[in-house]
């Protein structure tokens, strides 16, 4: 999968992002794209789009579902379709015996794939494998550093 963040300099920005003197919704332009973000009303938005963690899902979701299409498509198997259903919560460490930290807050992503399609069991399992290989994914696991300039 070509990634578009190759291109990236401090110059030329992926994403812009603006928000207003009140409230939370903001503008996120990408390339020629434009779409809204919020937070809902139970936290003070007014619900005008999704809010920062559901885009980081939907990016996640929409990662997988891309990859593993790439992957079938190359291979020639006959996948129909791809549903990809994530959920977040937060729980403590502590309460984890599959966390790599001992102590303080952890985010959990739940990620349901159902494949559409005739496929065999050989093609599910492999295409299983392909969707946890994401390059958002991979990316969320692996370590980030954010520079705010």
């Amino acid at each position: 999968m070509k990634s578009v963040l190759s291109k990236s300099t401090t110059d030329t920005p992926l994403v812009a992002v603006t928000i207003g003197q009140a409230g939370f919704a903001s503008q996120v332009r990408v390339r020629d794209h434009a779409l809204w973000a919020d937070e809902p009303p139970t936290v003070g938005g007014t619900d005008s789009g999704p809010s920062p963690y559901e885009l980081l899902l939907a990016s996640l979701g929409t990662c997988v579902a891309m990859t593993t299409r790439m992957y079938a498509d190359r291979k020639g198997w006959p996948l129909t379709g791809v549903s990809v259903d994530l959920s977040l919560d937060r729980i403590h460490a502590e309460d984890c015996r599959d966390c790599e930290s001992a102590s303080g807050p952890v985010l959990r992503i739940t990620k349901r794939l159902e494949l559409q399609g005739d496929l065999d069991e050989e093609q599910r399992s492999r295409l299983m494998e392909i969707a946890d290989r994401c390059p958002v994914q991979r990316s969320l696991l692996s370590e980030i550093q954010i520079r705010t300039v």
